[in-house]
């Protein structure tokens, strides 16, 4: 898939991960600063974007109620941890 590890380490910096569990990834575009804190959700082909304060889904692509429910559970475990992921990821430029 990757030609080079610089290619790769330009993906990672570009949507960094910034939480896994179980089979859910979240990370960040590196491209939406000016955007509200937020982060997005992958499984599979599924993804999801929630914003971050307060908890609230943003767009859905694939993921069942059940299943948004069990995400949106998750960010708001991780509330703390994924805001300070932000600010620290973004500056003072982001959100």
């Amino acid at each position: 898939m990757w030609k080079s590890l610089q290619e790769w380490s330009c993906y990672n910096r570009a949507m960094p991960t910034v939480l896994r569990s179980g089979p859910y990834r979240f990370y960040f575009y590196s491209h939406e600063p000016n955007e509200p804190p937020h982060v997005h959700v992958d499984r599979d082909e599924a993804s999801a974007k929630f914003w971050l304060d307060p908890v609230q889904l943003a767009a859905n692509f694939g993921f069942r109620a059940h299943e948004l429910r069990e995400i949106q559970s998750i960010v708001f475990e991780n509330r703390v941890q994924l805001l300070e992921a932000w600010r620290e990821f973004f500056g003072s430029s982001g959100g």
